[in-house]
């Protein structure tokens, strides 16, 4: 039978992260109860998979599971195969378009391989919506509907906003919480888990579980976790997010982005570390040293311990003030450029003994090695002092403030590397 941690205990590393429990009192009765007959909790999260690639901010209410899971209960990850045909109207001031069954698959497979960076896959239950929703006869259904009213579904923020605002709100939307809270029915959940935008779906599976003679689960929402400016929440088309799949030193400088403050709630939401630790480094160590830490935590979950060293060596490599070529990171990216792309006009080329002097427009450079948006960024960044050039012969790169540059070809491509706050690339100039 299994051995399970005292109730207290289990709570505290429950409650760190979390927003909001319904209700707390039910968690510690299921927990006790839990711990008394050995029976582990059935702890479900449900993920529609409308996206193929996950963000940090979706990884919060994944690392909440896992901590079930490391207490020993029963994390059970279920993918919405069915639910995201409908999608998630949560937070929508219009109808989500649709997507094809084949769309919803191809992304189902890439969440199973994203959430094992979080979660044991050898304790995890994947289960699929569909494996209920498809089978389930015309007669169940409209039994199904027939547990809730269209008053109680208008009661959603969302839902009332179209509505008063007299915005379409398509049938199958309505449905939609239903379906999620029936999900909890199908598994017989103890606990669900969700972000707080989610917290109106999380109650509807209370409320369908005592309609169908079951003892409601508890809910447990996250906070949804802010970006890389502070202030919006993390979102890819904000271009505020880190993408689990990029790559560790783009990973870690963006954590070293984040102001300290920030720090601080990205140890809480994304980390295993204790509270009591946590504030222990509040009070210890350098904001420096800590945030240097849960990069290197946060790269190491993604990627591996060994990612995270490397990254840490390059990321400091490039706070160095010069270019040197031993303090340039590895595989920098190389940008074949043709010269005729960046010649200088009007700037006549000058020969000399099996060479040639060309002269180069180096703001657009910056553009075609995807360094600035525009020449008018590149102009902002030279003259703001924060382009850095490495020129071919090895010369130690310094900042670069001038809009041209002068070249020199020998019959092989000129290599110029080039930084711009954190990226280094290396533009291979061809005539």
């Amino acid at each position: 039978m299994p051995t399970f941690a005292p109730v207290d205990e289990q709570l505290t590393y429950l409650k760190k992260g979390s927003a909001e429990i319904i209700r707390e009192a039910d968690l510690r009765a299921k927990l006790e109860k839990s711990r008394a007959t050995g029976k582990p909790l059935r702890v479900k999260l449900g993920m529609d998979p409308t996206a193929p690639d996950l963000h940090l901010g979706h990884t919060v209410v994944l690392r909440k599971l896992k901590h079930f899971q490391d207490l020993g209960h029963t994390a059970i990850f279920l993918i919405g195969d069915f639910t995201g045909m409908i999608g998630d109207p949560t937070g929508r001031s219009a109808t989500r378009p649709p997507l094809t069954r084949e769309q919803i698959e191809q992304n189902a497979e890439t969440y199973k391989a994203q959430v094992f960076k979080i979660l044991d896959p050898a304790k995890t239950v994947v289960d699929f919506n569909r494996r209920w929703f498809g089978p389930m006869s015309s007669d169940e259904f409209v039994r199904l509907a027939a547990r809730y009213t269209v008053s109680q579904l208008l009661e959603r923020e969302d839902f009332h906003k179209r509505f008063q605002d007299e915005k379409p709100i398509s049938v199958h939307e309505l449905l939609y919480p239903l379906v999620q809270g029936y999900d909890s029915v199908a598994l017989e959940a103890d606990v669900e888990l969700g972000g707080t935008d989610q917290k109106f779906n999380l109650l509807v599976g209370r409320e369908l579980q005592r309609a169908y003679g079951q003892e409601s689960q508890v809910v447990l929402t996250t906070p949804i976790l802010e970006g890389l400016d502070g202030v919006q929440k993390m979102s890819k088309s904000l271009g505020n997010a880190i993408g689990i799949h990029e790559p560790p030193l783009e990973m870690y400088g963006k954590v070293m982005s984040i102001s300290d403050e920030m720090m601080w709630r990205y140890y809480e939401l994304l980390t295993d570390v204790q509270v009591s630790e946590i504030e222990k480094m509040k009070r210890e160590t350098h904001p420096m040293a800590a945030k240097k830490e849960l990069a290197r935590r946060i790269v190491g979950d993604f990627h591996s311990a060994e990612a995270a060293g490397k990254a840490g060596e390059d990321w400091a490599k490039l706070r160095q003030k010069d270019l040197r070529p031993d303090n340039l990171p590895e595989d920098i990216e190389e940008v074949r450029v043709r010269y005729e792309n960046v010649r200088l006009d009007d700037a006549p080329p000058a020969a000399g003994a099996g060479e040639l002097h060309l002269w180069i427009r180096f703001d657009r450079l910056l553009v075609i090695c995807a360094l600035a948006d525009s020449v008018t960024d590149a102009g902002r960044k030279i003259k703001a002092s924060s382009v850095y050039l490495l020129r071919p012969d090895g010369t130690p790169g310094s900042v670069w403030t001038s809009p041209h540059l002068a070249v020199v070809f020998r019959g092989e491509p000129i290599r110029l590397v080039i930084r711009v706050g954190k990226k280094v690339k290396a533009a291979l100039i061809e005539t």
